[in-house]
């Protein structure tokens, strides 16, 4: 599954820092459960977790994740939903089983792909819009050309987006800025060299998106890793 990464954790004794938005969906298995995370608008804060909790999980490329769960993007939007109220009853008891058989997080993530790709493959062809969407967007290319690119409408292209991505394309493009902007930051990139390559006017366009996206200052956010 080209872009799918799988990513695992052991929540602490500390609060566990937000989940920042990214614009993908994930499959979750955690305490004997399999969880759908949808695509977040803002921050969201994992409450009520008890230290030592461990997660498994795979998270999607923008788009790809509707085909998995069976429905639109937008109808998972800022929710973490039982994947129980996604799927018949007796295929979730069977991937469940197999996860909570299968003993390591490696082993969980295979168990977590291999269902992924089954239902991937019974999806049929991906629509290559939604890649060349995701891809065009990412690059920061405005909203008309990239509908004029996928030969659609800007009102057919935002009709795309919300069931592919769970938002328009202008809110997805803005997150997709946000990742690029965290993860030179991250690597050790000045702040006004992060603007600028990110694709934000100035510095001050940079704090802006970050307070309103992440809910905290760029300095927070690369504090708390």
């Amino acid at each position: 599954m080209a872009g799918a990464v799988v990513w695992t954790r052991t929540t602490r004794a500390a609060p566990m820092r937000p989940v920042l938005p990214d614009g993908c969906t994930d499959l979750i298995w955690s305490a004997g459960r399999l969880l759908v995370a949808g695509p977040d608008t803002g921050p969201h804060h994992p409450d009520g977790v008890p230290p030592g909790t461990r997660w498994t999980g795979l998270r999607f490329a923008p788009g790809q994740g509707p085909a998995v769960f069976g429905v639109p993007a937008r109808e998972l939007r800022d929710r973490r939903v039982p994947l129980a109220d996604l799927w018949p009853a007796d295929r979730v008891r069977e991937v469940t089983e197999r996860a909570a058989a299968a003993g390591t997080p490696g082993a969980v993530a295979r168990v977590l792909e291999r269902t992924a790709a089954a239902r991937l493959r019974e999806a049929g062809p991906p629509d290559g819009r939604t890649a060349a969407v995701a891809a065009a967007l990412a690059r920061g290319r405005p909203v008309a050309e990239v509908a004029r690119a996928v030969a659609l409408s800007e009102r057919q292209l935002h009709r795309l987006s919300l069931d592919a991505f769970g938002y328009g394309p202008k809110t997805l493009a803005r997150v997709l800025r946000l990742v690029r902007a965290l993860d030179l930051a991250r690597s050790g990139v000045p702040r006004a060299e992060v603007a600028a390559r990110a694709g934000y006017a100035d510095q001050a366009h940079l704090a802006r998106e970050v307070k309103s996206l992440a809910g905290a200052p760029m300095g927070a956010l690369l504090t708390s890793g």
